[in-house]
């Protein structure tokens, strides 16, 4: 598996800017009952997770350090604070807060490839149950897989789920692991090994 990436940092950046801005178009226009639609994310809406991309996109590694202790040092339970931060009586309002931060480039304590992991993996958790086929460049694909291939569950990795598999991209040379096959395009790889239910 490669493991050295495949995107400077520069690069990273310039994809979740992007992303950032293509996914407040995709999003232009939806009805309220589409905002209430279940997401990828288990127990979250089409609407809450654009509120954690948005928290996420305003998290520096202050921030971060802050809403862990606030929150007892429980992940889950600091993530669902900064939805509850972020949610938008209106939703185009989130939306709008989203363009807002297109160009921010804060993280939390963690490597870059995390970026990219939240950015594809949540937008796919907004697009996919509404319909919409979301387009990424390839190389941020195969690192946000990389990473998370290589990163425990624990940590929102999912290297215990590809123990003992051979994972085969169909839409691109990649291949990584040993073991019983399984083949998806590299999106679907990243879903699935992220946690999410592709088949």
């Amino acid at each position: 598996m490669k493991t050295s990436s495949r995107l400077s940092r520069a690069d990273v950046w310039t994809v979740i800017r992007t992303d950032r801005l293509t996914l407040a178009a995709d999003l232009d226009g939806l009805t309220d009952d589409d905002w209430s639609t279940p997401s990828l994310c288990p127990g979250w809406t089409v609407h809450d997770v654009l509120a954690h991309i948005v928290d996420t996109a305003r998290t520096g590694r202050l921030s971060f350090a802050r809403d862990m202790v606030i929150a007892r040092f429980d992940f889950d339970r600091a993530n669902e604070s900064g939805v509850r931060r972020r949610l938008r009586d209106r939703p185009a309002d989130t939306v709008a807060d989203l363009r807002a931060a297109a160009d921010l480039t804060r993280t939390p304590p963690a490597p870059i490839a995390t970026r990219l992991v939240e950015a594809i993996v949540h937008g796919e958790d907004i697009r996919r149950p509404l319909g919409i086929t979301g387009s990424y460049p390839t190389p941020a694909v195969l690192d946000a897989l990389d990473y998370q291939l290589r990163t425990a569950v624990s940590w929102g990795g999912g290297a215990e789920r590809a123990e003992g598999l051979r994972l085969v991209a169909t839409d691109c040379d990649y291949t990584a692991g040993d073991g019983e096959t399984v083949e998806g395009t590299a999106v679907d790889l990243l879903l699935r090994f992220s946690g999410r239910d592709v088949g």
